[in-house]
């Protein structure tokens, strides 16, 4: 089974180009799940999601908690089953960078060792300033959209990110895409 980990801050556009690589795979005839976390289908990412529209501090905790729980829940529901060819994770191991500052790399390095990782990690990256500019038009904003939240958990993920495959997202979905294909042609002749 192929793992493709989709990762990065609110609004880089992660779902959109998580779509667009199961178009790929899907027109190769794969068969292809994507879990985008958090999800409505369980409890935890039911949870996740309610803390993530909360406006107490608590709720960040909580956030993150849930989070990570409704991750785990996908790993053990759909990684390695025989129906996928390929799953495509959103939201993964970089909810860990919007924990606490003394958490956050005890966190990522607890859960890179517990959960499947491969060389399909994505992380998107765009700066703060376009990241506000495509979430202002959103009927309700999540705890962490705020430029200092934003630039704050972006300076952590990218220290975590070291190992990953980093894809500038600044400009077109289409152009990023473009890069995106590239790097998967890259990596699926090497599997």
């Amino acid at each position: 089974m192929r793992l493709i980990i989709i990762d990065g801050l609110d609004a880089v556009g992660k779902d959109t180009h998580a779509k667009l690589i199961k178009k790929r795979y899907d027109e190769k005839g794969e068969r292809v799940v994507i879990r985008s976390h958090p999800e409505s289908d369980n409890f935890f990412g039911r949870k996740a999601k309610k803390a993530l529209l909360g406006h107490r501090k608590i709720d960040k905790l909580f956030a993150s908690a849930f989070y990570m729980l409704d991750v785990l829940r996908s790993v053990k529901k759909y990684y390695g089953k025989k129906e996928y060819d390929t799953l495509i994770m959103v939201r993964y191991l970089m909810g860990t960078a919007y924990l606490p500052s003394r958490l956050t790399k005890a966190a990522y390095t607890f859960f890179e060792n517990f959960v499947p990782t491969s060389e399909y990690m994505f992380f998107l990256d765009a700066h703060p300033d376009v990241l506000l500019e495509r979430v202002k038009n959103r009927k309700e904003t999540e705890i962490f959209e705020t430029f200092e939240e934003l630039l704050k958990v972006r300076k952590k993920a990218l220290l975590l990110a070291e190992r990953w495959n980093i894809v500038d997202t600044s400009g077109s979905p289409m152009d990023t895409f473009s890069h995106i294909d590239r790097m998967l042609d890259r990596l699926d002749r090497r599997k």
